[in-house]
């Protein structure tokens, strides 16, 4: 079942980092600290990869603005 903008809003850190499933290898960790990180879990040439996607949460109104990255 894939995960809700509720539920990943709603994630609450534990004493030990909190793993929330999406769909087809995707999840969030929410760790004790209250940080979210996704990441994605696939396989390539028949072993197992772990990709870490993103550190945060976009809001609803930064989508489609430029960011500072440099």
């Amino acid at each position: 079942m894939p995960l809700t903008d509720t539920a990943i809003r709603n994630a609450k850190p534990g004493a030990k980092p909190v793993k929330l499933f999406d769909e087809r290898g995707l999840f969030l960790i929410v760790t004790p600290s209250g940080g979210k990180w996704w990441r994605l879990r696939y396989k390539f040439e028949g072993k197992e990869k772990l990709l870490s996607l993103a550190s945060r949460t976009v809001k609803d109104e930064e989508i489609g603005k430029p960011q500072n990255l440099l």
